[in-house]
């Protein structure tokens, strides 16, 4: 088959989700209103965590990670999606490409590992509440952060310098919203069967570690406080856990079919979708399920709007 020169070229064509819906103008409109939201909402939550000195202890030190991580990751795909439908133009070059999917593959990977994180914060402050201080110093919070940063960074440029290796046949569409290694490898001209399975089998190694240390941490958490006399401490650690585990729901399920299931069972429309949630409508939901259910955050937003309002 004859190939062409991806360094040289043009580069790819990202056909995404607006161009094979049958409501495009519509669904671009959702869309951008989802980005305004993660964009309002979670400058928010990180503006609110910073300037509220009552806010600056290890969950929200670690929350504002998470929205910095979904900020960027939302900002990395939606706005190019909607820009490329409104101007009708859909390329992207072999460098965007492959910057493309650095940094989602980051951002995704360091919030996976930062989810675990959480979790593990959660698991230290409802059941070892008097060393809470003690095993989430400043110190070890740094280190919790830095380590998803790095890991994250090094298993992302790994998959896209070997992912963009291979020669890519004519075809240069890409049937996703954005470029990922899935739909890449499907242009390959050469065998990826074995590269396939090493990323199926990384991807659950990578997945699965932090899943694990996450139902662990929420397990204990559970037996521990269905133990507590107090109602209302009850109601309160409850009401933070199932704010986390929606998060980690939407997060894992997302990865779990993009990355973990065999490729027989993908279809480009329902990649698209899904790809779509946790690129745009997870982002926008996540600052919302933790700051609503939230009333640290809700207090502490009201100072800041009213200091800053008046």
């Amino acid at each position: 088959m004859e190939h062409w020169n991806s360094t040289l070229g043009s580069g790819f064509i990202l056909m995404g989700i607006l161009n094979d819906s049958g409501s495009p103008e519509l669904l671009c409109a959702t869309i951008t209103v989802l980005y305004m939201l993660a964009l309002t909402s979670n400058g928010l939550l990180l503006l609110v965590i910073t300037v509220d000195s009552r806010l600056h202890v290890p969950m929200y030190f670690l929350l504002r990670q998470l929205s910095l991580m979904d900020l960027l990751f939302t900002s990395v795909v939606t706005p190019k999606a909607v820009m490329d439908f409104l101007l009708n133009e859909n390329t992207i070059s072999f460098v965007g490409c492959a910057l493309q999917m650095f940094l989602a593959l980051m951002l995704g990977g360091a919030e996976d590992l930062l989810l675990a994180f959480m979790a593990y914060d959660r698991y230290v402050a409802i059941c070892h509440p008097l060393n809470y201080m003690v095993f989430m110093r400043p110190k070890v919070c740094w280190f919790m952060v830095a380590t998803a940063w790095v890991l994250a960074s090094i298993s992302a440029f790994v998959y896209t310098v070997y992912t963009m290796h291979y020669p890519f046949c004519m075809s240069r569409k890409i049937r996703h919203l954005l470029c990922e290694i899935p739909p890449l490898l499907k242009l390959a001209c050469a065998d990826t069967s074995r590269y396939e399975l090493f990323v199926y089998v990384m991807s659950v190694t990578f997945l699965m570690p932090p899943l694990f240390t996450i139902i662990s941490s929420y397990a204990l958490i559970l037996c521990t406080v269905f133990r507590v006399p107090s109602s209302e401490g009850k109601q309160k650690a409850l009401v933070t856990c199932s704010s986390h585990l929606m998060v980690v729901g939407m997060f894992y399920g997302a990865a779990t079919f993009m990355y973990v299931l065999p490729s027989s069972l993908h279809s480009p429309k329902q990649d698209n979708i899904i790809s779509l949630f946790y690129t745009v409508v997870t982002p926008a939901l996540n600052p919302l399920i933790y700051s609503l259910r939230n009333k640290d955050v809700m207090r502490a937003l009201k100072r800041v709007l009213g200091k800053y309002m008046l």
